[in-house]
Order: C-alpha cells, then structure tokens, then sequence
C-alpha cells in the first residue's frame, strides 16, 4: 500500500512537471512567434478595401523579408478615431504609426492643403509630376515633426455626389452639402460659392446621409461604394471636384529603433505596395467603380458649362486669401510652377 502511494506521488509529480515544462514550451514558442520590432496603426481606410488589402500585404512582405522580427498590429475601418484621434494616440506612443486621409495629413503638415485645392488638376499625369517633384519637400516637413512619410496612398480624383440633381450652380447653392471637418481651404471655397457646408469628420457622412443631414457630398467613384454612400444618393455630377490622397506615416522614434535593414526592407515594401500597386489599383477601379454605380441606377449628370468660369474664379479667389494662411506662399508657388512648366511641355 505504502509502495503504491509512493509511486502515485511520483506519478504525479512527474504529471505534474511534464505539464509544466509543456506551458513553458507553449510560451517560448509564443515568445519566439511575437516580432521583436511591434508596430500597431491604424487607418480610416474599411477592412476589405484596397487600401486594407495593399497594407495587409506590406506588412507580409515587412514580417518576412525582416525573419519575422518587425510585425505590425493593424486597427482599420476607424476603430481607434478620426485623423486626429490617431495622431494624438501616436504623439503619446499609443500608436506607432498611421494611414491619414488628406484632411488629417493637412492638420499635421498644412502645407499639403495644396494638393487638394479645388479644380486644380487636369489629369493624374499632372498629379504625379508635382507630387514627385514635392515629395522631398514633404518628407523634410514630416521629420521636423519627428514623424516619417512612409509613402503616400491615393483616392483619386472625387466628385459631387447628390441625392438631388445638380447640374448649375443654384442648384449647388440649395444643397445641403458635406464639408471635411479639418480642411479649411474646402470649407472657404465653398464659403465663397455661398455655400453653408455641415463639417463632418468621414465617419459620421453616411449617418449624415441617411437622416438626411446633408444631400450632398463628395468622394471618389470607388470610395463610395466602400464607405457606402453609394447607397443613399442618386446623382453625380460629371466634373471632378479636386484630388484626393492620403498617406502612410510613421512615428520617428519607433522606426530609428530599427536596424538599418530593417528599415530599407520597410521603405522598399511600402514603395511597391503603395507608390506602385495600390496607385494602379486605385485608377483602375474608380474606372470600374463608375460602371457599378451606373449599374445600382446612379445617373451622371452634365454640368452647366457657364458654371466652371465661376467655379475658377471663386477657387483662385479663395487660394489668395489661403496664401499664408492656411498654407505657404513658397510651397503654392513652387507647386504652381512645376504644374506650369508641365503644361507647357504637354499642349
């Protein structure tokens, strides 16, 4: 008797570390899993859209280039805040790193309000050519912030989208239409058009449509039907309102943690996924984008041709009264002469 309690102890005990030493291999092998480097971002962007998909893909590419050492925790679809939630969160280390629109870029670094003046650009090769020639420029004004432009993303070129036809500027005017909170230079122009826009932050537009808060708003033809606004309006005017874009950025400290190769490897990835495959995504789709929304019974309508002169004049009228104010005359100039000699290159 005495000889089998004896052996039922040992047995246990031996149970007992067996089962010990399997939770410390479960941990080592957790510990051994997790990226040595963590970087946790959030974005606006949906999951399931393509600025999720390219990112997702990235941060793949990142993890296995790197041994698995650099990994990144990923909140889309707005779940840690607005552009300016995010960027407190990552001024206070909450996060490393974040995907902004061109509202929440301009907010940090105002002097990228250029790139979305309205009525500005003609075609995405005019697009590129003062981006490319800016970017520099750019990337010095994120790190004087101790923060690092990864790359830019894109949305494309936006138009009026409206649950009412408009086609002339009165009808413009009786709208009720949706400004970008945080994009003062939108907010004048429409001022100027002596329109009384409703400044909403991009989550809360559907809402906004749905109550019919606002008729009107303004999105890119793939943007609304990620975000759904497809779903509430009924016309789009057939004039591209501005350019919109967006931006990959990270926290300085975070990165410069980094071994050197690390960081190319992160630099190399976000160039092709980014400047490269979602840039041809983007395109690609608002063409197929437009398709499926004339498909959901959404008209285009033309508008007014007597309405452009004055849409111009309003627009160079607000720039004016923007130069220094809401961005600077240096970088407005320079923007303006690249896109000059541009055009005259390409008649």
């Amino acid at each position: 008797m005495r000889l089998w309690k004896r052996n039922y102890s040992f047995g246990l005990l031996f149970l007992l570390l067996a089962l010990l030493t399997n939770c410390f291999m479960v941990v080592g092998e957790a510990e051994a899993k997790r990226p040595k480097y963590l970087f946790k971002m959030a974005s606006l962007a949906p999951e399931g859209s393509i600025w999720a998909l390219r990112f997702d893909q990235f941060a793949q590419e990142v993890k296995e280039k790197s041994g698995g050492e650099v990994g990144f925790r990923v909140y889309p679809g707005g779940v840690m805040g607005d552009d300016r939630a995010m960027f407190r969160k990552m001024k206070i280390g909450q996060l490393q790193g974040a995907g902004f629109t061109m509202t929440g870029i301009g907010e940090i670094v105002s002097d990228f309000r250029v790139m979305g003046i309205p009525y500005l650009f003609q075609s995405y090769d005019e697009v590129d050519e003062v981006l490319e020639k800016l970017m520099p420029r750019y990337v010095e004004a994120f790190a004087e912030k101790n923060m690092v432009l990864i790359a830019m993303s894109e949305v494309g070129f936006i138009y009026t989208m409206s649950t009412i036809p408009i086609p002339t500027l009165d009808d413009l005017r009786k709208s009720k239409s949706w400004a970008p909170e945080g994009d003062p230079v939108s907010l004048a122009f429409m001022e100027a058009v002596d329109i009384s826009p409703v400044p909403l932050s991009l989550p809360d537009v559907l809402v906004a449509l749905q109550t019919g808060m606002v008729n009107t708003v303004f999105n890119s033809y793939y943007g609304s039907i990620i975000l759904q606004w497809f779903t509430k309006v009924k016309y789009i005017t057939d004039a591209p309102f501005a350019y919109a874009y967006g931006s990959l950025v990270f926290d300085k400290k975070a990165l410069d943690r980094l071994p050197e190769g690390h960081l190319a490897i992160i630099k190399e990835a976000a160039g092709k996924y980014f400047a490269g495959k979602l840039k041809e995504d983007i395109r690609r789709t608002n063409v197929e984008a437009l398709e499926t929304l004339k498909a959901n019974g959404i008209s285009v309508i033309p508008v007014d041709p007597a309405a452009k002169p004055v849409l111009i004049r309003l627009r160079d009228q607000v720039v004016a009264e923007s130069i220094g104010k809401y961005f600077s005359a240096e970088i407005y100039n320079e923007m303006m002469a690249i896109l000059n000699n541009y055009r005259k290159s390409h008649p």
